[in-house]
């Protein structure tokens, strides 16, 4: 992953960045048994994904140019691993 740039965008840093946020949140209010926070939080996590994906079609995620598609998905004879005949 690490030789495509897989993540290394504004993009993606904002959405996990969110979401991370939300995650604790709910966590911590979760722990206080509150579910109105636990919600709110969970909310925010979805809100993480959603920043992600807006600033992506703005431009500013990794270009589909980048990630080559390997050729085992590409072909249409390929059979799963283990298959024989």
């Amino acid at each position: 992953m690490a030789g495509s740039s897989h993540g290394h965008t504004p993009a993606a840093w904002t959405g996990v960045t969110i979401a991370f946020i939300g995650f604790a949140v709910a966590g911590l209010f979760m722990v206080m048994a509150e579910p109105i926070g636990f919600w709110a939080g969970m909310v925010i996590v979805a809100l993480g994904g959603v920043v992600g994906a807006a600033m992506r079609a703005a431009g500013l995620g990794q270009p589909k140019d980048t990630h080559p598609v390997p050729a085992a998905q590409v072909s249409a004879t390929a059979k799963p691993a283990g298959v024989e005949g």
